[in-house]
């Protein structure tokens, strides 16, 4: 009975999360719709980043309620769910289609931020000037997509980001765009969304940490597993939504943009507000599994103009042996 707690507070942080999460990126998309920012930008940034706003919160809190195991093993082990679990279980639905510049662009770029990780990490701590650098990077390559996006989307991927945009918009049919009725209830819906994230991420930690004291397991453990897992529980279910009606276009650049916002965002603004230790098994363990997975996707995605089932059935397999390696441990 006196896990059961814990267990409450974590699914009821993750309830508050998803819910906070979805609320500011509904209010941030109508925001940016009424300063007629085009919807490939916003599906590129303000949906992108917004679905990692619960690891960014969690990461951030744990850091600096003294807990940065949990803050790194959440980014860690996000990134695995996303590559091997989100995506796997996706194909395995419906093959995804790869577009070239997830194999020219994104990818190289997370590829390079995982290295990173690892290379700063390996020094036990991640301090504020590492912090800045990789806020700096994170800032460059958001500038860098808007404009590759700006230029070169084609018909499928627009419509893909519009349909995103639409279905997060929190304007009513028929509302004048700028009316100052909508705008207030936008800035309502954005209270909302922030005191949901801070709570359910309070939540979170707390749930983590108690349950991680009481089964006798470690921060490290608790957040590569139920924490990251629950944190990445938005990006899976929309994939899967999308997969079941047919609308993957832009889903494994999507999944490798978040990635690549967990390490660069989240790590950096996490390490310049609370400078983070890093323990030793996520450096020589974890973030070689992470590397891995990433390695694993690029000749899956080049092998074809899609990720079939059976390439979704192989990445679904490594986090299945990645989940076992880690408990075996």
């Amino acid at each position: 009975m006196e896990i059961l707690l814990p267990l409450g507070l974590i699914l009821g942080g993750l309830v508050l999360l998803v819910g906070g999460g979805e609320a500011l990126v509904r209010a941030a998309t109508t925001i940016a719709e009424i300063a007629g920012v085009s919807p490939a930008v916003i599906g590129l940034t303000v949906v992108a980043i917004g679905t990692s706003l619960p690891e960014l919160v969690v990461s951030l809190l744990a850091a600096l309620r003294g807990e940065p195991d949990l803050a790194v093993a959440n980014v860690v082990g996000s990134n695995i769910f996303n590559i091997a679990a989100t995506l796997g279980l996706t194909a395995m639905i419906i093959p995804l289609p790869v577009h070239g510049s997830a194999v020219r662009r994104e990818w190289p770029v997370m590829f390079a931020a995982s290295l990173v990780c690892l290379v700063v990490a390996s020094g036990g701590t991640i301090d504020r000037v590492e912090g800045g650098v990789l806020l700096i990077a994170m800032v460059l390559f958001i500038a860098y997509t808007v404009r590759i996006a700006r230029r070169d989307v084609g018909a499928a991927e627009a419509r893909q980001f519009a349909a995103q945009t639409e279905a997060r918009d929190i304007d009513r049919p028929g509302t004048p765009v700028g009316r100052p009725a909508s705008i207030a209830v936008t800035l309502a819906v954005t209270a909302l969304g922030i005191v949901g994230l801070i709570a359910g991420g309070r939540l979170l930690v707390d749930g983590a940490v108690t349950l991680a004291r009481i089964a006798g397991l470690s921060e490290r453990v608790i957040g590569l597993t139920i924490v990251a897992g629950g944190t990445g529980a938005p990006e899976l279910a929309t994939s899967l939504v999308a997969a079941f009606r047919k609308r993957t276009d832009v889903a494994i650049a999507n999944m490798i943009g978040s990635n690549i916002f967990n390490i660069l965002g989240i790590l950096g603004v996490t390490a310049v507000i609370a400078p983070m230790h890093v323990a030793p098994a996520l450096a020589r363990s974890d973030m070689w599994w992470m590397i891995g997975t990433s390695l694993l996707l690029l000749p899956l995605m080049r092998s074809g103009a899609r990720l079939s089932r059976g390439e979704g059935a192989l990445l679904f397999g490594t986090y299945l042996a990645y989940l076992m390696a880690l408990i075996a441990l």
